[in-house]
């Protein structure tokens, strides 16, 4: 299978990109390698794909208006478009809400546009978030549940482009899926989430921020079972396309307490967080927790990382990176 896949360079692109090499598919990269956080570590798991064969890649914005032009002729045999390009971070997003309009929703456009366009018309599996269920006090949430109240304008990014879909399947014929990711977390992660600022600051000795006490849960979910997901995402819409869901969460199923996630990195890292409590940023939700029933059905999805293991394999793969002079940039 031939597939384009955006935002290779990115912590899912990489190891999606990673897994899919790894089974003898054929990937075309793109990333447009911004500086949201240190643009070393996109390099270094760029060089990690280049190494494999059947792997291509461009740098290239996949928001550029022009983009089948730029290059449709490139990917007119591809299968399936894997897209995973986007502005990340909740937080940042109340600072530079223009970025999250160029590359989450004129992104979306831009990839459907080419989509669209190409011989093929290939299906498109897409990056959502579970943050389009905003603060809803309905647990766990499910796929049915309405998401039209977003509490950060990341969030309503994402709502966004799951109806631009929506449309182009009108449209356009485009079969899609998207893909709500419940916190993502594992090696070659962001330096700007969680396992990254607290093991980093922990292993320093400074303090960590600790936002609402600490009485905020998420579903966090180990990087192999989203790439499962993903994947399965992929082979699912390849072969029947009309029988795959619009929308699935892929999620842990089981949301933890901000403190026990700071004790599983206390854990691993045998030293104690010197913790300052601090109030809960804008934008931010008190708890995530995924209803998997749909992506279990459909996709096979089945968690089996356990958080502890996950966290012993960040810290793990993070005492050794050599890349760490590049700081927890956010």
């Amino acid at each position: 299978m031939k597939v384009l896949l955006t935002g290779a360079a990115g912590f899912i692109g990489y190891h999606t990109a990673h897994r899919l090499l790894e089974r003898g598919d054929h990937v075309q990269g793109i990333d447009s390698l911004n500086d949201y956080y240190p643009v070393s570590l996109k390099h270094d798991r760029l060089a990690l794909l280049g190494s494999q064969p059947g792997f291509q890649f461009q740098q290239l914005d996949a928001a550029r208006r022009d983009l089948f032009e730029t290059i449709g002729e490139h990917v007119a045999d591809a299968d399936a478009i894997v897209h995973l390009a986007a502005q990340a971070g909740v937080r940042y997003s109340v600072k530079n809400p223009f970025a999250y309009v160029d590359s989450n929703v004129t992104g979306q456009v831009a990839i459907f546009e080419l989509a669209a366009r190409l011989p093929k018309r290939p299906p498109v599996v897409y990056a959502s978030s579970s943050s389009v269920y905003g603060a809803s006090e309905t647990v766990p949430f499910s796929e049915t549940a309405r998401a039209d109240s977003p509490v950060s304008v990341y969030a309503a990014t994402k709502r966004a482009a799951e109806l631009l879909a929506h449309a182009y399947g009108d449209l356009h014929g485009i079969h899609s899926t998207g893909l709500r990711f419940f916190t993502v977390y594992g090696r070659y992660g962001r330096p700007d989430m969680a396992p990254w600022l607290f093991t980093d600051a922990i292993l320093k000795g400074n303090p960590i921020s600790v936002f609402n006490h600490g009485e905020m849960q998420r579903d966090f979910t180990h990087i192999s079972d989203i790439v499962n997901g993903v994947v399965a995402a992929v082979d699912r819409i390849t072969g029947d396309p009309a029988g795959t869901e619009p929308i699935y969460n892929l999620g842990n199923n089981s949301p933890t307490m901000l403190l026990d996630f700071i004790a599983a990195i206390e854990k691993a890292v045998r030293r104690p967080a010197i913790m300052e409590m601090r109030p809960k940023p804008s934008g931010d939700v008190l708890r995530t927790f995924a209803d998997i029933s749909l992506a279990e059905r459909d996709l096979g999805f089945k968690p089996k990382t356990s958080l502890e293991d996950g966290i012993a394999d960040f810290v793990d793969w993070f005492r050794n990176y050599p890349g760490l002079n590049l700081g927890s940039a956010s």
